[in-house]
């Protein structure tokens, strides 16, 4: 568990990764805790990643975030319950004042069209609230109620056991390809995987866009950032174009290109923003 302090050393945070037990390992990544009992608002700016998810977030049954802004869209009602898919563009994600508690389901890529049956595709950049289109009111009323987080894991896993045994057919095809994918993100093409596969490039990219709700090279794009973001995270390079290098960009201008989409801000910013930029193997954020 990373802790969070301020000033006077006193706890304003608290932050546990999970894994999910093994019947779901196949279509969930992990469960993130985050508590706060911070009086400040925060800014976060959460990177593209390629997954979907659930959040349920909430303190007295009443949403910890005040909204989520992207550059396309600003969301301000957010429901304590919800279900998200791909995001495209930076998300800065503004929260109250503490405390709170925010319980996130980071789900396979693949997840939304497996346990759910929604085209993936229909979620991108958008949200479904738990009242209605997510269709579960009763687990956001038995979230709420929980007494604490242990139960509240206990509840999202037996939601998300119900719905592996009314899973949708899963196309396996498309989940390969996201394995050959995140095994050679460094050199991965769409030519490679249709080739490899044995599929026209038309029906690939009409499946892919279904199961995970973004074309296969968009997709790739956004591994591809988050590998480098992973890669000046761990220390072993000097320099900057050795990344862009060894991840086989065009050259040094995509590189930068990419990088700056994505996150907002330039490598070199990244580097000096190393105090406040925090990576995992789920993706990249950083405080406003």
């Amino acid at each position: 568990m990373d802790d969070t302090t301020n000033q006077n050393n006193k706890r304003v945070s608290s932050s546990q990764v999970l894994p999910p037990i093994d019947d779901l390992r196949q279509d969930v990544e992990n469960f993130r805790v985050f508590e706060y009992i911070g009086e400040e608002k925060l800014s976060v700016k959460v990177c593209p990643n390629g997954l979907p998810g659930i959040v349920f977030q909430h303190y007295n049954g009443k949403s910890g975030i005040q909204s989520i802004v992207t550059k396309t869209t600003r969301v301000s009602q957010i429901p304590t319950l919800y279900l998200y898919g791909q995001v495209t563009d930076l998300a800065v994600m503004n929260f109250k004042k503490g405390p709170y508690i925010i319980i996130q389901v980071v789900l396979k890529p693949h997840a939304l069209k497996t346990l759910f049956g929604i085209d993936a595709s229909t979620l991108t950049t958008k949200r479904y609230d738990g009242y209605q289109d997510f269709s579960a009111y009763q687990l956001n009323t038995d979230l709420i109620n929980a007494k604490n987080t242990h139960e509240c894991m206990t509840l999202l896993t037996k939601y998300l056991l119900d719905k592996l045994n009314h899973a949708h057919p899963r196309d396996r095809l498309i989940e390969e390809s996201l394995q050959i994918i995140h095994r050679n993100i460094n050199t991965v093409t769409v030519n490679q995987l249709i080739e490899q596969l044995h599929i026209s490039e038309r029906q690939f990219e009409k499946r892919f866009i279904q199961t995970v709700g973004l074309p296969p090279q968009f997709y790739i794009r956004v591994k591809r950032f988050n590998e480098a973001i992973n890669m000046m995270d761990s220390g072993k390079y000097e320099r900057l174009s050795d990344i862009a290098q060894a991840l086989n960009f065009y050259d040094q201008s995509h590189f930068i290109r990419d990088i700056k989409e994505f996150s907002g801000i330039t490598p070199k910013s990244i580097s000096q923003k190393a105090n406040q930029f925090h990576y995992d193997e789920i993706g990249a954020s950083y405080l406003e």
